[in-house]
């Protein structure tokens, strides 16, 4: 029996009777992805990885405009009279490196190696991974088994050593070194990918369709990668920053990305000599890749605390 004179608070509303405001406090599943920018902003970390990402691709974009110098263009007024780097002062304002260049400059236009080569690789490297992760866990059988062991067999080796050796066999420049990221950082994609869709094959509501006819190809894009676009979201975030640090270490030890283009690695190899009496050649940009890894970082972690019911509070 209801109790009439029961306050409203009292009372359980039904789905007739939504409550004041006409918000559901639970939050149905559009309207959790239509707040999730204001959920964000309640995150500072989130915050402040999108400043970060925000300041490194406004310098890259509009590098030329943020500095009056070439990146690759010696400057005899960068260097003292003994031929030495100079410190970061009012012209210079993070120093200069061994031939004279102005190290933010060079930090600027190396940001657009890192956001080409990151999004590139990454995005490509996602598709690979989603492709063979849900072909394999929707179809099962000896096709699932066949992909999932060459996924196995590709984590098996080390990305690092396997990248080397991929840049080492072709010439090295900034798409071939974005090709042998995204070749090497498929596998763990494909391995999360292949686990949730092998379980969301197996719902009801999949069957359901089975059972009603339904073809494979509106199973998979009706229902399969919808339910599977969170984890790819996330993925694609915090890979940026895996693919940032890969394509620095390669850059660092002469297989990545070749001079005269500017990247962060190969900057730091350039003035590792330098690094006791001009310690800024090897900070700023070290500085840069860790910024830009964290910040990627920090807005993935969010993302997927966000999207993911189970993560969240």
């Amino acid at each position: 029996m209801v109790n009439r004179n029961a306050s409203p608070a009292a009372t359980h509303p039904g789905p007739a009777d939504p409550p004041a405001g006409g918000a559901d406090p639970a939050g149905s599943g559009e309207e959790r992805r239509r707040s999730l920018p204001a959920r964000l902003a309640r995150r500072p970390l989130a915050i402040l990885g999108i400043l970060v990402i925000l300041a490194c691709v406004a310098g890259a974009v509009f590098a030329p405009v943020l500095t009056s110098y070439e990146p690759d263009v010696p400057l005899f007024e960068g260097l003292t009279l003994t031929g030495a780097p100079l410190p970061p002062d009012a012209d210079f304002p993070l120093g200069t490196d061994l031939l004279g260049r102005d190290l933010l400059t060079r930090i600027l236009y190396g940001a657009r190696t890192s956001l080409i080569i990151g999004i590139a690789a990454n995005g490509t490297a996602l598709v690979i991974g989603t492709l063979i992760g849900a072909v394999a866990g929707f179809f099962g059988g000896f096709i699932g088994s066949a992909l999932m062991r060459f996924t196995d067999l590709m984590m098996a080796f080390p990305a690092l050593l396997l990248a080397i050796c991929l840049a080492a066999i072709f010439q090295p420049s900034l798409w071939i070194v974005a090709m042998v990221i995204a070749l090497v950082n498929w596998v763990q994609a494909a391995r999360v990918l292949y686990t949730e869709t092998r379980a969301l094959s197996q719902r009801e509501f999949i069957e359901a369709e089975r059972a009603m006819g339904a073809g494979t190809a509106r199973i998979l894009l009706r229902h399969i990668v919808p339910h599977l676009v969170p984890t790819i979201i996330v993925w694609g975030t915090l890979g940026i920053s895996t693919t940032v640090l890969l394509e620095a270490t390669l850059s660092y030890l002469g297989v990545g990305v070749q001079p005269p283009t500017p990247s962060w690695g190969n900057i730091i190899f350039e003035n590792q000599t330098y690094f006791q009496s001009a310690p800024w050649l090897v900070f700023f940009p070290g500085a840069a890749i860790l910024a830009l890894a964290l910040a990627f970082n920090f807005v993935g972690d969010a993302l997927r605390d966000e999207l993911d019911p189970t993560q969240r509070d």
